[in-house]
Parts: C-alpha cells; sequence; structure tokens
C-alpha cells in the first residue's frame, strides 16, 4: 500500500496511475493520522509553491510531514514537492517551506525560455537505488521555473544543466525527491518509480554520467479531436477546417488508442485540440474529460488539452469559469491547459487598457497551477501589406511568398 499526498491541486491523477501500473494499491491522505501511518509516502506537488504550502497549512498537515520525513520512513516527492522540503522560495517569499533541508528555492536567472521544459538529462552526485537499470544516458521530463539551491552537497542526488548547474533532485537516508516528472517520463521514469518502491535494491552509481546535459528534441502528437455524426469522438484532420470526407467527418481513429500508439512508438507528448463545442455538457460528463482519464492510464508522457478552457453555462443553467474547466481537466490526466482565440481577446484587452486585470482565465490559472501549466495555441494566418506603414503592429518582409 502506497500513501499518495493530495493536497488538491494540479494532475496527481497520472502519479496514482503510475503506481498502479506498477502493481501498487493507492490510498489517500485525508488527514495528518494518515500520513503517521504511512509505510510509503508520495507527495507530488504540482503548481505553485505559496499555494501548496497555504493549502498544507490549512489543512493540518505541516506538522504530520516533517514528523514523517524526521523518522526516515520511505518518502517521494515530485516537483514542488521537492521545493517544499527547503525553507523558502522566491515564488512565494512570505510564505515558509517546509525546512527540511538547508537551501532555498530560486527562479531561473538566464537568457534561455523559462520555464525550463522538455526532457533533459542527469548527471548523478551520488548512489541510490533507484539509479538500479539506468545507464545515465537517459532524458526525463522538465518543467519549472524555479529551481533548488541545496547547501547540503551530501544531499544532492543529482543535478541538471539549464542555464546554471541546478539541483534535480535530493536523498537524505529513505528521504528522495525529484525536480523532474518521473510519472511523465515514459518507461524510464516508471523504473525509477519501481525502484523506490522495491526498497531492498542495492544502491548503486550509473555506468555514464555526462559532463554536462542538455535538453532533447521533441516529438509531439498533436490530434485533433471532435464528435462525428454518431456522437463518438475521434481524430480527424482537415483541409482549412473541412473535416468532412464524402459527407462523414473523417475518421482518423480513436483518440484514446491513438495516443497509446504515439505513446509505443516513442511520442514525447500527446496533445489533443477538442475542436467540437461541447457547451451543453455538464463539466463532469463532457467527453474529453473521459477521454483524458483513460489515456493517462496507460500514457506516462505529458498531456496537454485544448479546447473550450473558458467560462461557459451549461444546459442545466449551471455556470462554470475557466479556472474550474482548466481544474477538472487537471485532474483528469491533463499537464497542461492550451488557450486559444480566448488568449487573443485577452491581450487585445490588455492593449486597450493598457494593463492587465489579474482575473483573465489565462491569469487565474497560472496563478494557481504556475506559469508552465498553461499554454497558447493560435493559428496564425498569413497576410500581405503594401508596406510596413500600412498597420500599426510588426511585420516581416519575405523573399518567400505563399498562401
Amino acid at each position: 500500500m502506497i500513501t499518495l499526498l493530495d493536497y488538491g491541486a494540479g494532475n496527481v491523477r497520472s502519479v496514482i496511475n503510475a503506481l498502479e501500473q506498477l502493481g501498487e494499491s493507492v490510498e489517500l491522505v485525508a488527514n495528518g493520522a494518515d500520513i503517521a501511518k504511512a509505510q510509503k509516502l508520495v507527495f507530488p506537488g504540482v503548481g505553485n509553491f505559496g499555494a501548496m504550502m497555504q493549502i498544507l497549512r490549512d489543512k493540518q498537515l505541516i506538522e504530520p510531514l516533517l514528523a514523517y520525513l524526521k523518522e526516515d520512513k520511505p518518502f517521494f516527492g515530485i516537483c514542488v514537492a521537492l521545493q517544499a522540503l527547503f525553507a523558502s522560495s522566491e515564488e512565494a517569499p512570505d510564505m515558509p517551506g517546509l525546512d527540511f533541508l538547508p537551501g532555498r528555492v530560486k527562479r531561473f536567472d538566464t537568457d534561455l525560455s523559462v520555464p525550463h521544459i522538455g526532457w533533459n538529462g542527469y548527471k548523478v552526485r551520488q548512489p541510490s537505488r533507484i539509479f538500479n537499470d539506468l545507464t545515465g544516458e537517459e532524458k526525463l521530463y522538465f518543467v519549472h521555473s524555479y529551481y533548488v539551491e541545496c547547501d547540503d552537497a551530501d544531499a544532492v542526488l543529482t543535478s541538471t544543466d539549464y542555464g546554471c548547474e541546478f539541483v534535480s533532485s535530493v536523498q537524505k537516508g529513505n528521504i528522495i525527491a525529484t525536480q523532474f516528472h518521473p510519472e511523465k517520463s515514459g518507461r524510464v521514469g516508471l523504473k525509477i518509480l519501481e525502484n523506490f518502491l522495491q526498497g531492498s535494491q542495492e544502491t548503486i552509481r550509473p555506468q555514464h554520467c555526462p559532463q554536462t546535459t542538455k535538453l532533447a528534441k521533441r516529438i509531439i502528437a498533436c490530434l485533433d479531436v471532435r464528435s462525428n455524426d454518431q456522437g463518438d469522438l475521434v481524430v480527424t484532420k482537415g483541409d482549412q477546417y473541412d473535416v468532412r470526407e464524402k459527407g462523414d467527418v473523417r475518421n482518423l481513429g480513436k483518440p484514446v488508442q491513438l495516443a497509446e500508439e504515439y505513446y509505443r512508438q516513442g511520442a514525447d507528448e500527446i496533445t489533443f485540440l477538442n475542436i467540437t463545442a461541447f457547451r451543453d455538457f455538464p463539466l463532469e460528463d463532457m467527453p474529453m474529460i473521459e477521454v483524458l482519464r483513460q489515456t493517462s492510464k496507460n500514457v506516462f508522457v505529458p498531456l496537454t488539452i485544448g479546447g473550450g478552457i473558458r467560462d461557459f453555462t451549461d444546459r442545466n443553467g449551471r455556470h462554470y469559469t475557466a479556472l474550474e474547466v482548466a481544474a477538472e481537466y487537471f485532474r483528469s490526466g491533463a499537464d497542461k491547459i492550451s488557450i486559444g482565440s480566448d488568449a487573443v481577446l485577452i491581450v487585445e484587452e490588455v492593449l486597450k487598457t493598457g494593463k492587465a486585470t489579474g482575473m483573465s482565465s489565462i491569469e487565474q490559472i497560472a496563478r494557481m497551477y504556475g506559469n508552465q501549466a498553461v499554454v497558447i495555441s493560435v493559428d496564425p494566418r498569413r497576410v500581405y501589406v503594401d508596406s510596413p506603414d500600412a498597420v500599426s503592429h510588426q511585420v516581416m518582409e519575405t523573399a518567400f511568398p505563399g498562401p
């Protein structure tokens, strides 16, 4: 039995699915007593450091969690849960962390794009059982804007390079925490989790240790999903938005099965673009929710969902905010949500008024789940003008006219 600390924010469904894939049963933490009696505790931290620590305090889980860590019982923390082990974070300067390990959490200060998103390597700093059957040359999935600066060199398990060398995992006794997401790192990530669960394995160093690490190129499978005339969800493709062929919606296959096939073939990420408006459905009955739930059971790479992330009122008169829609997608297995047309409207309003309100869907979701959880998808269209002075915004000169 694995005890999982789900504090109610972000996608923990993928972690549960990964543990169940490995043959484990999972029990969710309801109160501090559940932490105290846990034999193995997994803590998938997601989103904003300040929001996470505040929820832990409101649920009175800080002291039970610290007591568990000090007993040196098996613990695996993921992403923001790694950052929570330290005293403070620049993401929320007024919100103290657990202060279990000495150090702090800092924002990346680099000319590279932030957040750091993608598959990067790792450099081993001490032996660990989680490295069994690993070569040291694998890539793992990262998505974060902040990193750990650890003052205890003996606690550093691995480091990774992204503008600077940062701590990508720690180990102190039976306490292990990673900045990368093993549940989203494919078969390698599942192996790391399996090694943690099998506590009797010997501690080893992988054979290889790179001098520097760098991001790998990614293969992202993007699937347009809509309902056909029979009401079934299918993957389709259009010719300038015309998705019909001989009168019927072009059917390239079922979204869950295609996603699993792309994963088996080596895709590093799967994106579902919902091109059907399910505006009359109650949120809990939206077809794409079930697609995410089923896909995340067997696909252990990042999942992005786009389309329909906006305020709406269902057929029963119930109103949902974009934040509520995003929250349900995250809880069902999504790692990122993509906002399309509404993003253009939001930017136009900011340009018109000269300031952001903090209440747009982008800002609200990013504030709760972190900037890395929101992406923008826009279908660009090429428009030609006679001269740069013809419009107020920036234009590009091209020697290769196109459509």
